[in-house]
């Protein structure tokens, strides 16, 4: 396996600083974002693919600098009721996946998006119980008309051009689990597959290495972000796991996110990683750093050296006690 970073946590700097920042802390892949809620402050699909020297300068300042790029990242919502933002963000996947294929990079990722209730809805509808029967009928209805349509179609683009799509499990969009990404996976195709947080897991109440386990046996894991989630044990109580508290108010919020190590200990993250060797996945570990109570600086070094300690990087050898 190896150590990367999503660069957007250094949107700030120029890309060749932030690169060599990031090499400096020994890290060898960077995810990088090309748009949507991430940003393209590293990376602009439409001056790269428009421009060859551009497109060879890129990619020569990652490799200069000992790096790969593990993934061009473009979170949106391409199934946004409103087809000015649904178009739009489209539009991005299907450049992000042709950029993907000029740079060699071999995953994207992205949500999988959430629709409205209707073709007239103005805003998303993420259904989260089964009844009244109302819910589950906007549930088949979203499935049947919109994610599996539009997701079988760009999982076909992204096939023909040998990129893979990592569609994170994200609460708010139709993908949020291991049952929902695999059921799109089923009718979309094998260019389907996860962008695996397991801090969006704990706060579902799912134990991320089960989701391995569930996600690594079908072969679905595409791409892995390395993110913690603490959860308060009185907060929860009071605003349940669906809190809509925005994340500044980390005092009162039932949960929130953390760098690597300080939601769960060190013996949690190694049986995640263990998990991850145990199904096949031998790529690329990405740091999202996205905790309120540290800069970017210390979230980060403090994630690196935590992951630095468990990450199992040898090939694999023989069992000589076998």
């Amino acid at each position: 396996m190896k150590l990367g970073v999503f660069t957007v946590l250094f949107g700030q700097k120029p890309l060749e600083e932030a690169l060599d920042y990031i090499a400096s802390k020994g890290l060898e892949a960077v995810e990088i974002g090309t748009g949507g809620y991430p940003g393209n402050a590293h990376c602009n699909p439409d001056v790269l693919l428009a421009d060859e020297s551009k497109l060879k300068a890129f990619k020569q300042a990652v490799q200069s600098r000992g790096l790969t790029i593990s993934a061009l990242s473009c979170h949106a919502n391409p199934l946004h009721p409103q087809k000015a933002i649904s178009q739009a963000d489209q539009s991005l996947i299907l450049k992000t996946i042709d950029l993907a294929q000029k740079l060699e990079v071999p995953v994207i990722n992205t949500f999988s998006g959430c629709p409205g209730d209707s073709d007239d809805a103005k805003y998303p509808n993420w259904p989260v119980a089964p009844w009244p029967p109302d819910f589950q009928e906007i549930l088949d209805w979203q499935w049947a008309n919109k994610v599996i349509p539009y997701w079988t179609e760009t999982g076909k683009y992204a096939s023909d051009r040998s990129i893979k799509i990592g569609l994170e499990l994200h609460g708010g969009f139709s993908v949020h689990t291991p049952a929902t990404l695999l059921r799109l996976r089923e009718a979309a195709g094998e260019a389907i597959g996860a962008n695996l947080d397991p801090s969006h897991m704990w706060w579902q109440g799912i134990d991320p290495v089960q989701a391995v386990q569930i996600l690594g046996r079908a072969g679905a894991i595409h791409h892995f972000h390395a993110k913690d989630t603490t959860i308060d044990p009185i907060n929860v109580n009071r605003y349940g796991i669906t809190d809509m508290q925005p994340y500044t108010n980390m005092l009162d919020r039932a949960w929130q996110f953390r760098t690597v190590g300080y939601g769960h200990d060190l013996k949690t993250w190694a049986d995640i990683i263990s998990a991850l060797r145990l199904v096949g996945y031998d790529y690329v570990v990405s740091i999202e750093h996205e905790d309120g109570l540290m800069s970017v600086d210390e979230g980060f070094t403090k994630a690196v050296q935590n992951l630095q300690q468990i990450l199992i990087k040898e090939p694999l050898g023989e069992m000589w006690w076998a």
